[in-house]
């Protein structure tokens, strides 16, 4: 069941669309056009413009011609957006982050503070997390006795992010741009930290950014826990995370849409990821809250940097 965030509403809030790509097209645009709490009022954009609102070429151009938008929704790649996002919160412009939510630990630290000297609101998106199938796999993995924890996320990077080749430059994660979507849910439904021991990394010849990780993780509790990433899978997408307790079976499917328990189908439900965080954004602004979770990120930085390197043959598309 969605969950209905109370938000107390005097006029929408003013809001533009920095970055008009794909998932901008696909999720944010229809999300932001159904939520009365924003209003969207401009986009930016070096290529692509939205029909029927303002368009600017620069987010310079939008601060100088529209200085009464007081909420910026930031989609531009991870790699390019930490100066985007300094800019706006300096300008007293309220900031959502599309995963994942910067290009390194730091700079999300240091927006964070910002956010914070100036009384803004700050939200770093986990879309995941609002599948439907992870709040009751939550609960019900928060009393268990895990054995095993296991992520498979195969997915073909050809058919989701085509022609996209900022992909493959460095501060752009690669294979964890899917696969931190995993991670993000891995945090949620764990009844405790676990941290990652064991990294093995695959790039492409021509890839500064890797295109498969398997990752091992320690648990202080004992359970088996890993992740298997590949961004090169062309049969059945999979984004699945199984988990064998003491007493019993978990499954969450299709990226956390499906929820099986002991092998039955107990939760299924349509995508309402991205509506869920304009609600949770219109929330948090009603309040001048930040909620910026690094957990998803850290696991990401601690695979760089302890991860076994592999080159393999270069990837074209």
């Amino acid at each position: 069941m969605e969950r209905q965030l109370a938000v107390t509403l005097i006029s929408p809030y003013k809001l533009a669309l920095v970055g008009v790509g794909k998932i901008a097209r696909d999720q944010h645009l229809p999300s932001i056009a159904e939520n009365p709490a924003f209003a969207l009022e401009a986009a930016v954009s070096r290529n692509a413009n939205v029909e029927g609102i303002d368009n600017f070429k620069t987010f310079a151009e939008l601060l100088e011609n529209r200085p009464d938008i007081s909420v910026v929704a930031l989609c531009m790649p991870p790699s390019v957006r930490f100066q985007t996002a300094w800019d706006a919160l300096s300008a007293g412009k309220h900031v959502l982050l599309e995963k994942p939510p910067g290009a390194t630990l730091s700079e999300v630290e240091t927006l964070t503070a910002l956010a914070e000297k100036n009384g803004l609101s700050l939200y770093a998106t986990w879309h995941s997390r609002h599948a439907i199938g992870v709040e009751p796999a939550k609960k019900w993995l928060a009393e268990r006795d895990i054995r095993k924890l296991e992520i498979v996320w195969k997915e073909d990077v050809r058919r989701w992010h085509p022609n996209q080749p900022w992909i493959w430059q460095a501060g752009n994660a690669g294979v964890f741009d899917p696969g931190i979507n995993a991670l993000s849910i891995l945090t949620e439904i764990m009844p405790h930290g676990i941290h990652l021991q064991s990294a093995d990394l695959e790039f492409p010849a021509n890839s500064e950014t890797p295109i498969a990780a398997t990752l091992k993780f320690f648990d202080p509790k004992g359970a088996d826990i890993s992740a298997e990433f590949d961004w090169r899978h062309e049969g059945k997408q999979t984004w699945d995370i199984f988990v064998q307790c003491a007493d019993g079976e978990m499954r969450l499917a299709d990226g956390g849409a499906k929820l099986y328990i002991d092998g039955a189908l107990t939760v299924e439900g349509p995508d309402r990821e991205y509506p869920i965080i304009y609600q949770r954004f219109a929330a948090l602004l009603s309040r001048s809250e930040i909620d910026v979770d690094l957990a998803p990120l850290r696991h990401v930085a601690d695979a760089f940097m302890l991860g076994r390197r592999t080159e393999t043959e270069a990837f074209f598309e």
